[in-house]
């Protein structure tokens, strides 16, 4: 009887413990998340002094330093590791396109046309090497059988 409350009793602190791990993580993810929108005003807040296309590339690259940082945070805590660096790399793709697009309105005409395809191409490069990278990691998972996500490497 003494061994089953025993049993009972630890059963219950680990699931307590569990429990506020798993609280404190969120209360890191969300105090980071508060840190990033922080430095995004702040970088934003360093365009309003620059005027006409200027400040929209800066705006551009303010918004997105934002969204990558969001999506490498959100990598970080992510279940599915490959997919979470797919969405990076997506992201990091979409930021570079759109600070590329408002780089191009600095020019006219054929120049102009001409950067605006070669972002696009610069875009669709990067993600469908991103989706490549994904689909290799996942098909080398698959033939190995494992089912643990894909640790970070160390460099």
């Amino acid at each position: 009887m003494t061994l089953k409350l025993s049993g009972i009793a630890l059963a219950v602190a680990f699931a307590f413990t569990t429990g506020a791990q798993a609280q404190s993580t969120m209360k890191a993810k969300d105090m980071e998340e508060e840190r990033i929108e922080q430095a995004a005003k702040v970088d934003k807040a360093k365009c309003d002094a620059m005027k006409a296309n200027a400040k929209d590339i800066c705006m551009a690259e303010a918004k997105g330093k934002e969204k990558v940082a969001k999506a490498e945070l959100d990598a970080k805590h992510a279940s599915d590791k490959v997919k979470a660096e797919r969405k990076v790399k997506e992201t990091k793709a979409e930021a570079a396109y759109e600070v590329a697009k408002q780089k191009c309105d600095d020019q006219k005409g054929e120049a102009k046309d001409a950067c605006m395809k070669q972002a696009r191409v610069d875009r669709d490069r990067a993600k469908g090497k991103a989706e490549k990278t994904a689909d290799a990691k996942q098909e080398n998972r698959a033939a190995t059988g494992s089912t643990a996500p894909d640790k970070p490497k160390k460099y």
